[in-house]
């Protein structure tokens, strides 16, 4: 059975599915108005736009996605969402833990995603190769058509992703952007502390001021959000593996349950007791 969430005051849905064998976890929806807040993903994301106009803004640029174009979004890469259009939009998107793509294009010797050097070529693409290749991979996973249809469908996927990759090398990283990793690094390290700026800034051996600024620059966000979404994504990964809400709110750095509820809606339009009923009852 396929589980879903919809909203009481309009037309929005969601229905979700999680792959245990993969991690894989496959999204239909449909959103009008404002569909999500900016938030981040662990996961690479993939996805194509079915029907209507899809806008969001990643990379610090306004993308419009229509039915056509596929999505490509790194991990950790911002972004939010919204209909521009009355009736709204329909996608579908596969997220694809950094673990398992890394594994797959490693094997292949493809290069690698999961690091911050690398990214896709562009955000939006109209490779229509692509497109098919997505929605391909996409309903066979979702729709549970045999392990044999799924890894071939999602073989011939990452070969052509691996085409949409940059890798970057290390030395055109900065100082700057080595010093901000170095703070990203003791955001997770200390996720669930309540740490203050005074203490980001000692650690990047930088004033408050100029630590925001350069955090935002290399992030897209401010710590403060960084750590939000940082608490986010754990708290997804802790409710697909079955942990009860309340405890989850406490492990990840969130006041209390409410708290992790209010953000958690923001971010992905349903709560976590949605979302972990739909991660949990779904393909074994």
């Amino acid at each position: 059975m396929t589980a879903s969430s919809h909203s009481t005051e309009n037309r929005d849905w969601v229905n979700l599915r999680r792959d245990h064998d993969t991690g894989i976890e496959s999204v239909h929806a449909h959103f009008t108005g404002h569909a999500y807040d900016p938030h981040a993903h662990d996961e690479v994301l993939v996805g194509v736009t079915q029907q209507g106009t899809q806008q969001f803004t990643c990379h610090r640029a306004l993308h419009t996605s229509t039915p056509g174009r596929a999505i490509l979004i790194e991990p950790g890469a911002v972004h939010d969402g919204h209909a521009p259009q009355s009736e709204g939009f329909t996608y579908v998107m596969l997220y694809l833990p950094q673990t398992w793509v890394s594994g797959m294009l490693d094997q292949r010797g493809l290069g690698d995603i999961s690091t911050l050097q690398a990214a896709f070529r562009s955000t939006l693409s109209e490779d229509a190769f692509l497109n098919t290749a997505i929605q391909q991979a996409f309903y066979a996973v979702h729709q549970r058509e045999g392990r044999l249809a799924r890894d071939q469908s999602l073989d011939y996927l990452l070969s052509l992703l691996a085409r949409q990759l940059y890798t970057r090398p290390d030395a055109e990283l900065s100082d700057a952007t080595l010093q901000m990793l170095r703070v990203r690094d003791f955001l997770h390290d200390c996720m669930a502390q309540d740490v203050s700026l005074d203490t980001l800034s000692r650690e990047a051996g930088t004033d408050r001021f100029r630590l925001t600024r350069q955090f935002k620059k290399a992030f897209g966000q401010s710590p403060h959000a960084y750590l939000v979404s940082l608490r986010l994504r754990c708290a997804r990964m802790l409710l697909a593996q079955g942990v009860r809400p309340a405890q989850v709110a406490i492990d990840v750095g969130f006041a209390d349950q409410s708290h992790l509820g209010r953000w958690f809606q923001r971010a992905w339009r349903m709560s976590p007791a949605a979302y972990q009923r739909q991660c949990t009852n779904v393909l074994s």
